[in-house]
């Protein structure tokens, strides 16, 4: 007898797949939780390298350090400079996002060196020297002893990065780094649970990633911003929208029923940056407008601010160039895949969920 599922079941809502110590998501509450601190404190307080320690340790047992995680990166950063020449060629062609997926797929275990560092020091190398690409550059070669965040900005710039504009990515790469059982973290989980590597597990998780119902949607957020243009044209332009019935990118969210949590932290390195060119009173009263046109098509439960709409105002105020945005976001969130897949290998068991079959059956 065929089963019928809802919606939420299909799409496996609230369905636990997995126990993990890396990140908790309390949509009701709108609270994320990475490595047992909220996500406002992890980013004010701690560095990539540090909130990467902390997923780490949780993931295999281990005690590193915040200058432990530096240093690793810092190596493995040089490593993948030197590796280049093999990794661009299978890039020729290939937009920076699609770029991006080929010369991670061509990453490989380094002997006696933690996969971890390796994947995770290798992806501002690459993102780095495709963006350069793109503009007719030489990449730059990484520097060990600069942070992660400033040596991403130096490598797709050729320029040493303000102070403020180092902590801005920081704040960023710290919020973006784990998120729960999303659709890469869960692909990179199944993938580690056969058991394969980890640099099959994080390439799996990176192309989830492209998807534009996962990390595709900070450009669109600017795309909207243009298209609004000027104050004047909030109003008409997102009520005549919401008319059409389209979606106002950077509102709403499959899991937070409240706020986002990641939007106020990134609001607030948003506006370290005002000063960049940024117009962020424009961006303000547009999510404010679009908050109250929100509430008031749909009271009960209207959307609210998500990550996107300031990811997109906060790696434009960098001059990231949009379509980077993605491999950007991986650049953060490659420190949860690799921990969720080392937690994986570790702790778990074969991920097969069944299916519910609803084609037609044989004559009997």
């Amino acid at each position: 007898m065929n089963i019928h599922l809802t919606k939420s079941q299909i799409g496996l809502d609230g369905v636990p797949a997995a126990e993990t110590v890396l990140s908790h998501v309390d949509g009701e509450r709108g609270e994320l939780i990475i490595a047992g601190e909220h996500v406002g404190r992890l980013a004010a307080q701690s560095s990539f390298e540090g909130v990467t320690a902390r997923l780490w340790n949780g993931a295999s047992k281990t005690t590193l350090t915040e200058a432990n995680v530096r240093s690793q990166l810092g190596a493995a950063r040089e490593r993948a400079f030197v590796r280049l020449p093999d990794l661009l060629p299978a890039t020729r062609g290939l937009s920076v996002v699609d770029g991006f997926r080929a010369a991670v797929a061509g990453l490989r275990a380094e002997s006696g060196l933690a996969h971890e560092a390796t994947i995770v020091g290798a992806f501002p190398v690459i993102a780095g020297a495709l963006v350069r690409r793109a503009k007719g550059l030489e990449p730059v070669a990484p520097d060990p002893n600069a942070s992660h965040a400033t040596d991403t900005l130096r490598m797709l710039r050729g320029a040493t990065p303000e102070s403020r504009e180092v902590a801005a990515l920081d704040a960023y790469l710290v919020t973006a780094s784990d998120h729960g059982m999303n659709a890469s973290t869960f692909t990179a989980r199944v993938v580690a649970s056969t058991q394969a590597d980890l640099f099959a597990a994080v390439t799996a998780g990176y192309c989830a990633l492209t998807g534009p119902l996962h990390g595709g949607a900070p450009e669109p957020v600017l795309e909207m911003l243009d298209a609004i243009g000027s104050r004047e044209r909030i109003q008409p332009w997102v009520d005549a929208a919401l008319a059409r019935g389209e979606r106002m990118m950077g509102f709403g969210h499959r899991v937070y029923r409240v706020r986002d949590p990641r939007a106020d932290v990134l609001k607030t390195a948003v506006e370290a940056l005002a000063s960049n060119g940024t117009d962020l009173p424009f961006a303000g009263e547009v999510e404010a407008y679009i908050r109250s046109a929100l509430r008031k098509k749909n009271p009960e439960r209207p959307l609210e601010t998500n990550v996107e709409f300031f990811t997109a105002i906060l790696l434009d105020a960098l001059a990231i160039p949009r379509q980077a945005f993605t491999p950007i976001f991986a650049v953060a969130r490659a420190a949860g895949w690799t921990a969720h897949a080392r937690e994986q290998q570790r702790t778990g068991r074969l991920i097969r969920p069944s299916s519910s079959y609803v084609g037609a059956m044989p004559d009997a």
